[in-house]
């Protein structure tokens, strides 16, 4: 609709012009001594205007030569920054499928190419790492520093990476420090930092991070659960021989993260250092809060000098673990240090009856031995050999 109303414009033009031409009866004279030219007006103005196009034509067309070979040029610019964007995407391609020796080579040629100020730099370096070529990583990563500073972060964090799996934690560490210096903490970097400081064995940083990774929901409930239980456990381990910072650090550990596995860990280890007392303490506050057959069966192994009352608070908590064979392992040791000879039988024969186990059978062994039922007593000691008794 808009073109054909300039070319009615166009032609509304054509005809007034005409009208006004055809009514015009005057002339120009021009004098040129010795010459005089005398030339209708209308003649006069339809060359001017002819001359002007000629001349603009004229100078548009030297303007463009001119011009010509700077557009050849941006022209094959264009052409190889579309080529390099294409081999670059066909480069990530291929890294992302796994193909990395070609995508070493599309990359190379990509950063040959000019495209994106290191990107193909930085993938050519992830490829070499990925095949084990460590001096042509270091050398990619140094050529994509050159080629663009906007990418430093993500050259540390590839330089982080790489160091994490030569196994070199602190060289690690050190980058990521950098990283988070130059561009702020993110998840990722978080992630690789608990990595290199497993590594390390700095157990109060791994809860650190565990911790703030909960926080933000980066990490699966049970991996961290277990993640921080491992620290706590190899954080106790560090203290041994020094039962006050173990109960210290026992005391520091969150409700949270008293898992039973470590707090299996705790009363090992005070029961080692002579604290039996503070060793049931611990595994009876958690066995209150949950119960766990792994902790209640290193119950019946401490041994603090009065039985008495751990049977009595061991039978109430039988009323509602009445089928746990660990439990009743537990009271039939209990029992046997209190010379209950018959209460102690009965307990270990109910857990045998309950789970066979290599411990109830040489409980009952050692029992029987003392009676001097030696016949019972064999019976047992063999039952105990048996290979498949845990």
């Amino acid at each position: 609709m808009k073109g054909l109303f300039w070319i009615l414009a166009l032609f509304a033009a054509a005809v007034g012009g005409a009208m006004l031409l055809r009514g015009n009866e005057g002339y120009a004279l021009l004098v040129v001594p010795p010459w005089r030219v005398e030339i209708s007006l209308n003649f006069l103005v339809i060359a001017l205007v002819a001359g002007f196009a000629v001349l603009y034509l004229l100078l548009r067309g030297i303007a463009v030569a001119a011009g010509l070979p700077g557009r050849v040029r941006a022209f094959r610019a264009r052409r190889a920054a579309r080529k390099s964007a294409a081999t670059f995407q066909e480069a990530l391609r291929l890294y992302l499928e796994g193909r990395y020796g070609q995508a070493l080579r599309r990359a190379a040629d990509a950063h040959e190419g000019g495209y994106a100020d290191g990107l193909p730099a930085l993938i050519a370096a992830r490829a070499a790492r990925a095949m084990r070529e460590p001096e042509k990583e270091q050398e990619w990563v140094r050529r994509a520093r050159e080629d663009g500073k906007d990418i430093e972060a993500a050259c540390l964090m590839s330089e982080a990476e790489s160091l994490v799996e030569a196994h070199r934690f602190n060289d690690a560490v050190t980058a990521l420090r950098r990283l988070y210096d130059a561009s702020g903490r993110h998840i990722a970097a978080l992630r690789l930092e608990l990595k290199a400081q497993q590594g390390r064995k700095d157990w109060d940083e791994v809860i650190r991070l565990t911790r703030l990774l909960q926080k933000r929901n980066a990490l699966v409930p049970e991996l961290a659960r277990e993640t921080i239980s491992l620290a706590h456990r190899e954080a106790l381990q560090r203290r041994t021989g020094d039962t006050r910072a173990i109960l210290a650090y026992a005391r520091q550990i969150p409700a949270s993260e008293m898992t039973p596995r470590t707090a299996y860990a705790v009363a090992e280890a005070l029961r080692d250092q002579g604290a039996p007392a503070e060793a049931l303490h611990t595994l009876e506050n958690h066995l209150d809060k949950e119960w766990s057959s792994h902790l209640i069966r290193l119950y019946g192994l401490i041994d603090d000098g009065d039985a008495t009352p751990r049977i009595a608070r061991a039978e109430k908590w039988l009323k509602e673990h009445s089928d746990d064979a660990d439990l009743l392992l537990a009271l039939g040791r209990l029992c046997q240090r209190k010379q209950l000879w018959g209460k102690a039988q009965s307990y270990l024969e109910a857990s045998l009856s309950v789970a066979e186990s290599r411990d109830a059978h040489l409980e009952l062994a050692r029992l029987f031995d003392q009676l001097e039922r030696q016949d019972q007593a064999n019976r047992h000691y063999r039952a105990a050999a048996l290979p498949a008794l845990s």
